[in-house]
């Protein structure tokens, strides 16, 4: 069994997969306080609520943005499942020819996404990863990683708002009825939900004029369910591609 492990700003993903097939998925808050200890114990207490037990598990892929805590969850993965994990970084093969100026700039998380897009659906494709950042990735037909393009993701938008606007309250998500909010409530999803929206479709039309007609447009990410719900021009919703990423590179690597 292969253990992915997919860490974020605001969370650690885990994903158990038997070959291509992918199973139990776990999740817990990433912090950069916690010590080795606590994660690997964090990790095993997630196996066993799951029913896993860590011997089943004989390989670990591992992906961070969050430098601090990779270490921390190698340690974690060594001392408390017995197993070294492969670490994705800028060296590993991803069947991809950047052509960004400075491929070293790129996190590790655009590079999994567009590697495991451009693998599962092929090119051209346009990989939107709506987490901390909002971030697009473009993969030609022919399998190079053109670049991209970064947006502030929703959550971080709205949070500005609501603390430099001290008399806007804080709103969920929500899809407001009309565009045009009768209400600083509705008035606020609107802008969040409609305008963010807005801005995608923006992008992937821009994106497509230059990739071509036929991109196909590929959504992941915690917010990616919401703005998939509220436009067509997103083509596919791959909630764990980042996990299924860890698996693909994982296996060209190994």
């Amino acid at each position: 069994m292969l253990l992915a492990i997919d860490i974020g700003n605001s969370n650690i993903t885990l994903g158990l997969f038997e070959g291509e097939t992918s199973g139990t998925r776990l999740r817990f808050a990433s912090n950069p306080v916690r010590t080795a200890d606590e994660y690997g114990l964090a990790m095993l207490d997630s196996f066993r609520r799951a029913g896993v037990a860590e011997g089943d598990i004989n390989s670990i892929a591992l992906g961070s943005v969050v430098p601090a805590l990779a270490p921390l969850l190698t340690e974690a993965c060594v001392n408390y499942i017995g197993r070294q994990p492969f670490v994705a970084d800028g060296m590993m093969k991803t069947g991809l020819r950047s052509l960004y100026d400075n491929p070293w700039q790129l996190g590790v998380d655009r590079i999994i996404d567009a590697a495991a897009a451009y693998k599962l659906y092929g090119g051209p494709v346009c990989v939107i990863d709506f987490g901390t950042a909002t971030t697009f990735d473009a993969v030609s037909v022919d399998g190079c990683h053109l670049g991209g393009a970064i947006a502030p993701g929703m959550s971080i938008a709205a949070e500005a708002l609501f603390q430099r606007a001290t008399k806007l309250p804080k709103v969920d998500y929500a899809r407001p009825a009309f565009a045009i909010g009768r209400n600083v409530r509705q008035s606020l999803q609107s802008g969040l939900l409609y305008g963010y929206t807005g801005l995608v479709e923006g992008l992937i039309a821009r994106f497509r004029a230059e990739l071509g007609s036929d991109t196909k447009v590929v959504a992941t990410g915690g917010l990616s369910e919401i703005i998939a719900g509220e436009t067509a021009a997103i083509d596919i919703l791959a909630p764990w591609l980042m996990l299924d990423g860890l698996r693909i590179l994982y296996q060209m690597n190994n």
